[in-house]
């Protein structure tokens, strides 16, 4: 027995161009995540184009906050995944986080023993007695 199963109309998505027009992101980003598994249309259209639900916004700025963390796209798929499953994976992520803030602390103490060591080549800059460019022949 074969059992028909209804498509959504286009009243219960919204196309891919919609989604990008709201969340400022391309309609190839968009895509990318949905082929990656980041985000999942809850249909298709009669003309075959992707239905995505208003939960997609809240996992494209999840996605973004993801990113920009610099977390793996494997993993954001994880989190993703475990989210809409409704498996709290809050301390995982909360470790993920974690373990990023430290790596941005790092990051930003090498950065300002950085700063310290240009600032102190400036400071103490001797002129090398070179030619101005103005002086330089064409």
């Amino acid at each position: 027995m074969v059992v028909a199963v209804p498509r959504p109309s286009p009243e219960a998505g919204q196309r891919i161009g919609a989604v990008a027009e709201r969340s400022g992101l391309p309609v190839k980003t968009i895509r990318f995540y949905s082929d990656e598994g980041l985000i999942v249309p809850i249909g298709r259209s009669q003309g075959r184009y992707r239905l995505y639900g208003e939960e997609v916004y809240a996992e494209l700025l999840l996605i973004r906050t993801l990113k920009a963390m610099e977390i793996p796209l494997a993993d954001g798929r994880r989190i993703l995944e475990a989210r809409r499953s409704g498996v709290c994976t809050c301390t995982d992520l909360k470790a993920t986080i974690a373990a990023k803030v430290g790596e941005i602390q790092h990051k930003l103490s090498a950065l300002q023993e950085l700063r310290t060591e240009l600032t102190g080549l400036l400071q103490n800059w001797e002129e090398c007695g070179g030619q101005k460019r103005n002086d330089l022949p064409r």
